[in-house]
């Protein structure tokens, strides 16, 4: 799949204010500074679709991108980031959670985790409530550059060995690099297979 069109939709401080067509959402999550944007950016191929901040816990609406007028990308707030206040957070876990278990326009969910780092206990936490959900997700690694590929390769298995203690059968993984462009045409690719399922 190839992206040709990538247009900003509108920013959402709650579900009622979501587009209401049928376009579905694939939306990605994931801790403050993941790199949410840079990838957006990437798989778009458009630099300054999604706002890139070097200050994390910059994105703190649901924000819609309309692609090929046939469904949406959304960038949704991060979550984890110690420094906004404790309502702050508070009001984002409330939209995080009313988005991913409440919105039925979301079709997938991908959640970045920075593939330079241990598996973190608020991005588990966050899958655990997922799986007990039901929610249809994915994992991807982003800033992939930054490790040599022995690295990279050690740290997705100790992912796959933590999530294999709770789960029978692992989330598809993808690696990404958005400076590199690595993993470009494999997440486009599976987010044609998910749209073309219905």
């Amino acid at each position: 799949m190839q992206i040709v069109k990538a247009e900003f939709r509108c920013s959402s401080e709650r579900i009622s204010q979501v587009p209401s067509d049928s376009l579905r959402d694939i939306a990605f999550i994931g801790r403050s500074n993941v790199g949410k944007s840079s990838l957006i950016n990437m798989l778009t191929g458009r630099n300054g679709l999604a706002k890139v901040s070097g200050t994390p816990g910059k994105t703190r609406l649901i924000n819609h991108f309309r692609i090929d007028d046939a469904w949406y990308l959304v960038d949704l707030p991060g979550y984890g980031y110690a420094r906004t206040s404790k309502s702050q957070r508070n009001e984002f876990s409330k939209l995080i959670t009313d988005y991913v278990l409440r919105c039925e326009k979301m079709h997938y969910l991908f959640v970045l985790v920075d593939a330079r780092l241990e598996p973190q206990k608020i991005d588990l936490r966050f899958i655990e409530m997922l799986g007990m959900n039901g929610i249809p997700f994915g994992i991807v690694f982003t800033k992939a550059d930054k490790l040599s590929k022995t690295q990279l390769a050690r740290n997705v298995g100790r992912y796959r060995e933590v999530l294999s203690e709770q789960w029978e059968e692992l989330p598809p993984m993808l690696v990404t690099s958005s400076e590199r462009g690595t993993g470009r045409d494999e997440l486009l690719e599976f987010i044609g297979q998910c749209l073309a399922q219905g």
